[in-house]
């Protein structure tokens, strides 16, 4: 997004605050005035420093427990950060300083820009505030305690993975997958109100809808990104259509019935967004005779990144009122970096710890010399690529020979599998992000519009899946996303670009490498030098495109992953 087209999109949402942007010509900050800046912000930072992390803190807590009290102290203490944007002089001041420019130290002038978006997200009334923070919780504490039922008895996300993975029966497998969608009855009510509520923000702000206001904020442009995901949608439909029309037949046979005649519930997760393991060589053998946590802890040591600290701090096993999937979760800004998982030794937890630990050696490794404000991923999609950048390697057979002893038999079976797996997880999954990016955005513009079905239909065009007879429910509900990172999900998407993007750009440093480390990315300190030094320590220092461009040499570019997976 050019950086003309964002100013403007403030410009206007300033003027719809009824704040003058003081546009005159001038000189610059002048060294008083940055003095005062650097002030202002050294201010800040005491006050939001110890509630960020008693927040953060908090919600380990809530996630990690499931208790109100503890969802509730969350809730305040996120008022009370949000409370710290409000104040319109504060806001003005910086908004002053913005229009006025000529800040040439690029530290002070980052902070500035962080700060003033973070203000201009925050500048309505705290009783809205305070209301979208009241239902987020509400529908977070009631997701994280709701266990879905198969014949009255309760079930959790693990036993239900295991069902859709393994079990034969299509009645049993349509059970389960029915089971998976139940939270989504319980929460959509509420989240439909928590859409209109931040719509209600965003349009106090001059947006038109709070999907266009957190791109805007977010330093990101609709136009270009619907380019991007036109040209994935163009690159992949035909590729896709054939690995459906492939694994249909497969699937078909495994169940006993014809392909036209397959329902959600036959493609081994609930929202079809990972591959079946559907070949005969079943990849979770390898990973059932090993301590995924240990493997994964031994490789980012054998890259130069150690993670027993994380490790340490971690929340790995399921239990009754945990949250029910994974995170990585940053409680401060000085390296306390932690990772919740609900670990099993198979091949999804083996990417998914990868993955989680992928995201908490960024925050890590952040350079702690930096102010505190830019101690932060330069995005939100810049630490999704490096965390795909890791999960991936779950089934990269080079990696697994050597990470998991493979023998030389077993290498040669799980070359072809582990290839063919990645390969139509990449294309499954560009797939499945159309159907998010489409439907979240008229989720926003239209709330009222009969949801239900506009899923449906995204599902069809997009992932070929037939919606299943009857009435047709809020399961799509179920994804969490809508509330916790709402607007968010392309940024998967946009990761796995980059990813791809950082593979290239590896794959030509080490081009002196051996193949065996080139290929499995193991072993080599090169590999976590590059990524500390590269993408990690500069934290938010600068925009994430210019992140990109000094980190891989061009700017972010769909090229390099069309290239690995799709051609």
């Amino acid at each position: 997004m050019t950086h003309r087209r964002y100013y403007g999109l403030i410009v206007r949402a300033a003027t719809a605050l009824g704040v003058p942007l003081l546009l005159t010509a001038c000189n610059g900050v002048d060294a008083t005035g940055r003095a005062r800046l650097a002030e202002f912000i050294q201010n800040h930072v005491a006050q939001l420093e110890p509630l960020e992390t008693e927040a953060n803190l908090a919600y380990w807590e809530a996630a990690t427990t499931g208790t109100s009290e503890s969802y509730g102290r969350h809730k305040d203490l996120q008022l009370r950060i949000r409370q710290l944007y409000q104040n319109p002089r504060d806001f003005a001041y910086l908004q002053r300083l913005r229009a006025a420019g000529g800040i040439e130290d690029p530290r002070l002038a980052r902070q500035l820009e962080l700060l003033y978006i973070a203000y201009l997200r925050n500048q309505i009334p705290l009783e809205l505030i305070r209301q979208i923070v009241e239902r987020d919780n509400k529908i977070q504490e009631v997701y994280n305690n709701f266990r879905g039922t198969i014949e009255g008895e309760p079930v959790t996300n693990s036993d239900i993975y295991r069902i859709l993975t393994t079990e034969s029966d299509s009645h049993k497998r349509q059970l389960a997958w029915r089971a998976s969608k139940q939270v989504g009855g319980a929460i959509a009510s509420d989240l439909i109100v928590l859409v209109k509520l931040r719509n209600q923000a965003a349009r106090r702000l001059g947006f038109a809808d709070f999907h266009a206001f957190s791109l805007a904020t977010g330093e990101q442009d609709a136009a270009e990104l619907d380019r991007i995901f036109d040209q994935l949608d163009e690159a992949t439909r035909e590729p896709f259509a054939r690995y459906k029309q492939e694994l249909d037949a497969v699937l078909a046979k495994n169940y006993a019935v014809a392909p036209e005649e397959l329902w959600p519930w036959h493609y081994h997760d609930p929202f079809f967004q990972r591959t079946p393991l559907i070949e005969e060589l079943d990849l979770d053998t390898y990973y059932r005779r090993c301590d995924v946590k240990e493997v994964a802890r031994s490789f980012y040591a054998g890259i130069g990144l150690p993670v027993d600290d994380i490790l340490a701090r971690s929340d790995l096993y399921d239990r009754q009122g945990k949250y029910p999937h994974a995170f990585s979760y940053t409680a401060d800004r000085k390296g306390d970096v932690r990772i919740l998982c609900n670990l099993n030794n198979d091949e999804r937890w083996m990417e998914t710890i990868l993955h989680e630990l992928g995201h908490a050696v960024y925050s890590k490794y952040h350079d702690r010399t930096e102010p505190f404000l830019l101690r932060e991923p330069a995005h939100s999609f810049t630490t999704e690529a490096v965390a795909m950048f890791f999960g991936r390697l779950s089934r990269n057979a080079a990696w697994m020979r050597r990470m998991l002893s493979l023998s030389e038999t077993d290498y040669a079976a799980v070359r072809g599998v582990g290839g063919t797996y990645t390969r139509g997880q990449q294309v499954l999954f560009v797939r499945w992000t159309l159907v998010m990016y489409h439907f979240e955005r008229q989720l926003y513009a239209d709330p009222d519009q009969d949801l239900n079905s506009l899923w449906w239909e995204l599902v069809e065009r997009y992932q070929l899946v037939r919606r299943p007879s009857g009435a047709v429910d809020a399961g799509w509900a179920s994804k969490l996303h809508f509330v916790v990172a709402p607007c968010y999900y392309h940024n998967y998407m946009l990761g796995e670009l980059l990813a791809s993007q950082m593979h290239h750009t590896l794959q030509e440093r080490l081009r002196e490498a051996p193949a065996a480390s080139r290929d499995s990315y193991t072993g080599d300190e090169r590999i976590g030098q590059w990524f500390q030094k590269e993408i990690f320590a500069p934290g938010t220092l600068y925009r994430w495109d210019e992140l990109i461009e000094r980190a891989t040499g061009e700017p972010l570019t769909p090229r390099y992953f069309v290239q690995q997976f799709i051609q």
